[in-house]
């Protein structure tokens, strides 16, 4: 049970996982929304564009067949009739579909934004996979989406029929009128129960928009392992940076430990710090921390003082306080300079005495 929900997908997505799988074409994406979108642009652009292209092709069509008996085929007038076939295609036509396919983007655009991929149309054999597909055909979310397609079609049908029953005895008038008016009458019957249709379409989308974010969101879901898994490939093997820094360490230590030999004096705790110093007076404002170190490192900090004949000095306060609030590579701070001064004064009577 402990390894069952250790592999449990509890782990928020990390930005890499969604930028991973956006990349994919993976997106919280609603085909619901595309389609009623296209649906209302289609019914708006037959409803106020309707007349302007009903008059735009009934004029071509009957300057069509004015001329058709008078024509003569031949290959001129095959193309000039070819020509105004593809003018009364592209008045009827490009209106309604191009106003469709700008809808369509747009829609696309406000779900995902913009995003271009090609690694969706790349083959994937798992879709294939009859066992996989099997799996699908009877998954939760086939389940959901025959759900929602009764309800659609239900609540469709429901609209289309109180629409058309509150429209009925006007029905009844007709009887007596002119093509004409059955005609406009059926149009304004039609736009009113796709307009309706429309609006309760745009709920529903609503709806299969939020319940899309949702299960993206589950299937982007991380366990633990698979957390831990991407930061040791963003930020590299724990053990493996370990090793990295040791080995910087050592180095700057071995940098530091060659510079001892120059040093002019150790100041110790005596036994558990040594702080080695240089100072020339020609070239230097004040003493520079050289090396530093506790336990070992100060013993073998004294060892290399002592083969080279550095003085070792013992001050324990000092040692302490210099510790904590100097690295090597710096000169000392304002603060110790009487305390170190003294310790030069001795480091050099010890010199005078010698050099005597």
């Amino acid at each position: 049970m402990a390894e069952e929900s250790a592999e449990e997908k509890t782990e928020e997505p990390s930005e890499k996982r969604r930028q991973d799988a956006r990349e994919k074409g993976t997106v919280a994406k609603s085909t619901e929304i595309n389609s009623v979108l296209v649906l209302l642009t289609g019914i708006l652009i037959l409803r106020f564009l309707g007349p302007w292209i009903y008059r735009q092709i009934a004029g071509t069509l009957i300057d069509f067949y004015s001329d058709i008996a008078t024509i003569s085929l031949t290959h001129e007038t095959l193309i000039t009739l070819t020509h105004k076939a593809l003018l009364l295609f592209a008045k009827g036509a490009l209106p309604v579909a191009g106003s469709i396919m700008i809808t369509g983007l747009i829609a696309n655009v406000i779900q995902i934004g913009f995003l271009f991929t090609f690694k969706p149309l790349m083959p994937d054999f798992k879709k294939i996979d009859p066992i996989s597909g099997f799996g699908r055909l009877f998954s939760l979310r086939s389940l959901f989406e025959a759900l929602k397609n009764i309800v659609k079609l239900t609540i469709i049908a429901t609209v289309a029929y109180l629409t058309l029953k509150a429209d009925f005895p006007k029905m009844l008038q007709l009887s007596d009128t002119s093509v004409g008016i059955i005609w406009l009458f059926m149009l304004s019957v039609s736009f009113k129960v796709m307009l309706r249709i429309a609006i309760v379409l745009i709920v529903i989308a609503i709806l299969d928009f939020a319940y899309q974010r949702y299960e993206h969101e589950k299937k982007l879901k991380m366990t633990q392992q698979e957390l831990k898994e991407e930061r040791k490939q963003m930020e590299g093997d724990p053990q493996i940076k370990a090793r990295i820094r040791a080995l910087q360490r050592e180095m700057a230590r071995r940098r530091m430990m060659e510079q001892v030999p120059k040093a002019t004096v150790v100041v110790t705790n005596p036994t558990y710090i040594a702080i080695a110093l240089k100072y020339e007076p020609s070239e230097q404002e004040a003493p520079v921390v050289v090396a530093k170190g506790k336990r070992t490192i100060a013993e073998r900090i004294k060892a290399i003082a002592q083969d080279n004949d550095i003085p070792i000095v013992e001050n324990k306060p000092l040692a302490r306080a210099m510790y904590d609030k100097i690295e090597p590579g710096f000169p000392i701070p304002v603060e110790f300079f009487t305390a170190i001064a003294e310790i030069m004064a001795y480091v050099y009577r010890l010199k005078n005495r010698s050099a005597a």
